[in-house]
């Protein structure tokens, strides 16, 4: 078992030997009262023995200090405040049978109250309960050497990691999952002990986890389940998480916990070294599709996704757990794909029926991703300049489509960084002029320009006289040094606004 089964006072209370029997009704006591953990039994007669006790312990006692007019309601509240589990009195030592007002206050505090007979020495007590703690530690300990010994003999089965996840859960007797680095369940024992949404849910916690980089293990509650998480993975690489539906591990079973942790991050390394000798192979066969030619490719991969194709590329994602992401589709829904790492990003090729599969991708790994539109393998080099397109263009996390960018205007491609800083040069003398006197004169130009140039109706959007307005663009062309009158001027001041940041 997972949790360490500490000796009880109910296990102590039962042993025959020592004669011990409870004075408190049962019923009385507090749930769970008598099955809690005993670290220790201790005996004392001092009025006040807190100061030196633990936690956790039963203390024995022959009742002399009642004899000093102590409390007794006092004496058994402070050892409950304490922690005290249980008070073992020594009958016909001192006292003739135990004290009424003992019993009493002891009921009154939720104590337990046991009476220990005249023929029990209190080191026989003691020494009991020594000796089924360190019974307990032996068969902790004999369990942990059985257990490793069964997980290195799952290892070396044909689907080593799958077995040793099923082996511990077999051995703590809970559930117990591998989860990759895209937060899919890869093996689980017993298969269906957790609902279906709670491990979604787990999935998605996954995710944050390896994300973050945390390696220690967490504590998860989820509507009515308790996990223990462990990331698999050294610093920096993390491939996995181990879950296990468990409230506490005890020493021997962490140290079990700890070994199947090294083993399944071993048996990942390898998994990666194949993964990155697959990911130089699909960086080269990239070469191939943008000569658009995807003879080479299908021969190596024995097919790719059927045509027509979008080609999307993502910036900053990660690359392992990408790519085990697309091959659970292909696992779990039989999904074509191919995916290459390059210098620009993952670059990722899905038949467009699958087209939507890429707006998952955007949102459960959190990254810009620029999508193609729809081509042949013959085309397959402007597909790929498309998403790159988008992609430089777009700043925040999401999917878009080359559609949508070009849908809306030329100036939109053409506005690259070097092209913003010339347009905001050239409005330079322009914007400062308004800055400094308040006028308006970048404002009127705009809307000057957006009325076809046309008097009338700017001067009565800017609700100025139309000589006002005259008036305003010879000022703005005399600061930008041209002559607004033709229309090449025009067009270049409408793409300088247009380009330039407000």
């Amino acid at each position: 078992m997972a949790v360490a089964e500490d000796p009880t006072l109910r296990a102590l209370l039962g042993r025959r030997d020592l004669g011990l029997s409870l004075v408190s009704r049962e019923d009385e006591l507090p749930d769970g009262s008598l099955d809690r953990a005993l670290r220790w039994v201790h005996s004392s007669d001092l009025a006040d023995p807190t100061p030196f006790l633990s936690e956790d312990l039963a203390l024995l006692t022959t009742g002399t200090q009642f004899d000093d007019a102590v409390d007794v309601d006092t004496y058994v509240g402070r050892l409950a405040d304490r922690g005290v589990l249980g008070l073992g009195f020594g009958s016909e030592v001192h006292r003739a049978g135990i004290p009424d007002e003992l019993v009493t206050a002891c009921a009154a505090n939720g104590m337990p109250l046991f009476e220990v007979p005249y023929r029990t020495p209190f080191i026989a007590v003691a020494r009991a309960h020594s000796e089924a703690i360190a019974a307990q530690a032996y068969a902790r300990r004999s369990w942990a050497l059985d257990t490793q010994r069964a997980l290195a003999l799952a290892a070396l089965r044909p689907r080593g990691l799958d077995a040793t996840i099923a082996e511990l859960g077999r051995r703590l007797d809970a559930w117990a999952g591998m989860f990759d680095a895209a937060g899919a369940l890869l093996v689980s024992h017993p298969r269906d002990a957790v609902e279906t949404h709670a491990l979604d849910e787990l999935g998605e916690r996954v995710i944050d986890i390896l994300t973050r980089g945390l390696e220690a293990g967490q504590s998860l509650t989820l509507e009515d389940h308790t996990f223990m998480l462990f990331t698999v993975g050294r610093g920096g690489h993390l491939r996995g998480v181990i879950a296990l539906e468990v409230d506490v591990l005890d020493s021997e079973a962490r140290s079990v916990v700890t070994s199947v942790i090294a083993m399944a991050g071993l048996a990942l390394e390898q998994n990666e070294q194949l993964a990155r000798s697959r990911r130089r192979l699909h960086a080269q066969l990239l070469g191939s599709l943008l000569a658009d030619d995807p003879g080479l490719a299908r021969r190596v991969l024995g097919g790719l996704p059927p045509a027509p194709v979008v080609v999307a590329v993502a910036a900053d994602a990660p690359a392992g757990p990408l790519t085990d992401w697309w091959e659970r589709q292909r696992s779990d829904h039989g999904t074509p794909f191919f995916v290459a790492e390059t210098e620009d990003g993952i670059t990722m090729c899905v038949s467009s029926d699958d087209e939507p599969l890429l707006d998952e991708v955007a949102s459960r790994f959190g990254v810009r991703i620029g999508i193609s539109d729809p081509e042949g393998y013959d085309a397959f080099a402007r597909a790929h300049a498309q998403a790159l397109t988008v992609l430089r263009q777009r700043a925040e996390h999401g999917a878009v489509r080359y559609s949508d960018t070009v849908g809306s205007s030329i100036l939109t491609a053409l506005a690259t960084d070097e092209a913003r800083l010339v347009a905001e040069s050239r409005l330079a003398p322009l914007r400062e002029h308004d800055a400094r006197t308040g006028a308006e004169l970048e404002r009127t130009l705009r809307t000057w320009l957006e009325h076809d140039a046309r008097a009338e109706p700017a001067s009565a959007a800017l609700g100025v006289h139309r000589h006002t307005l005259r008036s305003r663009i010879a000022q703005a062309g005399d600061l930008l040094g041209g002559d607004l009158s033709s229309f090449p001027a025009r067009a270049e001041l409408w793409t300088l606004l247009q380009t330039a940041r407000d």
